[in-house]
């Protein structure tokens, strides 16, 4: 087998109950959730689902999982040997990478949400995935509507775009038109675009002061799809700024990755993963038993 990279889940990957039995096995990842504090742990696994779906509330519970997946799985003894992470996502690769402290990585997540909660409170917006079109088409769409930007490059024939709430529909009709569909992402705001400048200025302004590590490990970034140079900069760009996962995952493969483990909430990653290359070989860990079959499953591999 050649390289592992752990890639790790983003915002609208959370779901009520996550991690439950993880916390409840192994005092890695207990100590990772109990960062949140009593409140937020009891939100995670009792709901709401309405107030866990708060963008203040899930970055926070989210980046927490995709930790503590990422964390147990080191611990079980699969190693990566870069990571990435999807939006929120990054920042857990960044913690991980061993360039900040988990502390430090949860009070920048901490930042993070609430900068961008009052983003999308001041800008109200959507974000949906298009599919069937090519990213030529819905490129084009965007460049001929106001309010309306790419915001995730996935994979083949799944681009993701955000949208001022009066945009939607003229965007709806405009998709459907070309033969398009669209499905609307359960996030709170028009993320990864202009309608987030000011948190971008806000996390750029915390970071300025703070001194970091070197990475352990090679972390690749969404706003440039190759690993980390200046991690500040990229850090704040990054909630402004189109995420290039499908150029992401292709560099990493160049790179001599051939096995993905996506680590945290959902299986969303491994789905686009497959649909980039179909070649490589790609695991999910989000609770103990798919932990324990993709120990088992990398192990018998290598």
């Amino acid at each position: 087998m050649g390289k592992i990279a752990f890639v790790f889940a983003g915002q609208g990957a959370q779901y009520v109950g996550m991690g439950k039995d993880l916390y409840e096995k192994y005092d890695t990842a207990k100590m990772i959730f109990q960062m949140l504090g009593e409140k937020a742990v009891n939100l995670i696994f009792h709901g709401p689902a309405a107030e866990l779906n708060t963008t203040i509330n899930t970055q926070p519970c989210l980046f927490a999982m995709d930790l503590a997946c990422g964390r147990v799985l080191h611990e079980q003894g699969v190693f990566a040997d870069a990571v990435a992470g999807f939006s929120l996502g990054e920042i857990s690769a960044v913690a991980y990478s061993g360039m900040m402290s988990d502390q430090e990585a949860f009070e920048l997540v901490s930042l993070r949400a609430g900068a961008m909660q009052a983003c999308a409170e001041e800008n109200k917006g959507n974000m949906f995935a298009v599919l069937k079109l090519s990213v030529d088409e819905i490129e084009s769409i965007c460049r001929d509507m106001e309010h309306v930007y790419p915001v995730n490059y996935n994979c083949p024939g799944q681009t993701v775009v955000a949208c001022s709430l009066p945009s939607t529909e003229p965007l709806q009709n405009r998709v459907t038109a070309k033969g398009g569909k669209m499905i609307q992402l359960a996030v709170s705001g028009a993320f990864h675009s202009p309608f987030m400048h000011k948190a971008s200025d806000q996390i750029a302004k915390y970071l300025a002061n703070k001194e970091f590590k070197n990475m352990q490990i090679p972390v690749y970034a969404n706003v440039t799809a190759t690993p980390y140079q200046h991690a500040k900069e990229l850090l704040a760009l990054q909630v402004k700024s189109p995420v290039l996962w499908q150029k992401s995952i292709e560099n990493m493969i160049e790179d001599g990755i051939d096995t993905f483990i996506e680590v945290g909430a959902g299986k969303t990653l491994s789905g686009l993963i497959k649909k980039i290359n179909n070649a490589v070989r790609v695991f999910n860990v989000c609770g103990v038993q798919s932990l324990e079959n993709t120990v088992r499953e990398v192990n018998h591999a290598s």
